[in-house]
Parts: C-alpha cells; sequence; structure tokens
C-alpha cells in the first residue's frame, strides 16, 4: 500500500511515424504544455492523477483523449516510475503506458497551443523526469523490434517491405540494407505474402504483406 501522502498518476509517451519531405518517416511523440505550476510552461507527458474508482489502462485512455483527442488501438503498460524526488510537491508514482499508433491513426493526430509534436530524437526540456521516461520507452521500443513483431503497430492490414523497412529505420535510428533486410523479413515465418500488389505505382507494384495472426498455424 502506498504512504497516506503518496498520489498515483498515469502517463502515456505515444509514437507515431511522421513523413519527412524526400525522406524516410521518422519517429515522432506529442507533449502537452504544462499550464500550472510546477514546471509551468514547459513540455510534458500527456497524463493524470489516477481517480479512485478507475483502472489503470481506463485511466491511462481518457487522459490521452482529454489532452491530445488521441484513441490509438495499441496501448501497453510500460513501467512505473517512483523515485521520492521526482515531483518537487510531494511523492507521486506513476504508472506509465506507451501508444504507437498505426499509419491512419497518425493522420488524424493533430497540434494546437498545448499539444506539440516533437522529433524523438531532438526533445525540448521536459518537465520532471519526463526525458527519462521518453528514453526508457525509446530503449524498449528499439529492443522490441529486432526480436518481435510489435512493428505491426504501426501498419496497415497490408504494407510493402519497403513501408516495413522504414518502420524499422525510424526506430532504430539509421539505415538498413534493403537486400538484407529482405532477406531476413521474407524468412520471417510471422510475414505473409498476401499475394496482391500495391497498385498505382510507376515502377514494377510491390508486393503486400501483412503479420499472420497470433495464434494462427505457421507453415
Amino acid at each position: 500500500m502506498p504512504a497516506p501522502d503518496t498520489r498515483l498518476a498515469v502517463s502515456t509517451v505515444i509514437f507515431a511515424l511522421r513523413p519527412e519531405p524526400e525522406a524516410t518517416p521518422s519517429l515522432w511523440t506529442p507533449f502537452v504544455r504544462r499550464t500550472r505550476d510546477p514546471h509551468l510552461g514547459q513540455w510534458a507527458l500527456p497524463g493524470g492523477w489516477l481517480p479512485a474508482d478507475e483502472g489503470l489502462e481506463d485511466a491511462a485512455s481518457r487522459t490521452l483523449a482529454e489532452t491530445t483527442g488521441l484513441r490509438p488501438s495499441y496501448l501497453e503498460q510500460l513501467y512505473t516510475f517512483g523515485d521520492v524526488d521526482r515531483s518537487p510537491t510531494g511523492r507521486v508514482v506513476s504508472v506509465v503506458y506507451w501508444a504507437l499508433l498505426r499509419t491512419d491513426e497518425a493522420q488524424h493526430a493533430g497540434e494546437h497551443e498545448n499539444v506539440r509534436w516533437f522529433p524523438a530524437g531532438d526533445l525540448p526540456d521536459l518537465a520532471f523526469d519526463h526525458r527519462e521516461i521518453v528514453d526508457y520507452a525509446l530503449d524498449r521500443l528499439r529492443t522490441k523490434v529486432e526480436y518481435s513483431t510489435i512493428a505491426r503497430s504501426f501498419l496497415g492490414d497490408t504494407f510493402t517491405l519497403t513501408e516495413l523497412r522504414h518502420v524499422h529505420e525510424a526506430i532504430l535510428g539509421h539505415p538498413l540494407d534493403p537486400a538484407n533486410f529482405r532477406r531476413s523479413m521474407t524468412s520471417s515465418p510471422d510475414l505473409v505474402d498476401t499475394g496482391q500488389v500495391l497498385t498505382g505505382t510507376p515502377h514494377r507494384p510491390p508486393k503486400l504483406y501483412s503479420y499472420r495472426t497470433p495464434g494462427s498455424a505457421r507453415p
């Protein structure tokens, strides 16, 4: 049980791919401007206090929608941050979630005076320990993309290998050899050739792939 003077909060780190002019997409994350002390005017992760009658994930979804208008399909508990000195107003324990936006969800992500998106590799000064939290989330994402299918959370139901490679490059922060990436991905039992191609391209239409549904039989 937390001490009587300990407050519980939820926060969410959001990652999305945003297009770059004449370049591959890059990883971005939004922040909200604090409208009160402490850290008045600084950027912070979207979140809020945990009510006594609300579940953790429900609170994360609600505060995310209230502050950014986003309702991502991928929302997962990331870690709990509870250093005793992380807030100047008293002991605050934050249960942090992370949200990954699909391409179609990211297209509806807007900005206004108190919500702004920043490149994940070029963040502003953040309130509290929120820079540490984002760095932790980014490290987790880079680790998971190497061994899991988490890249699917940024894509639609079908995608080209180039689009998939761009997701990996944006997360890892460096380019990948296209031929090696293609060999690695096409040998994965998790990836399925749909038998369809992307239409409307000026050159040979690329194949469309999808991720195998969890629990389905593998060849």
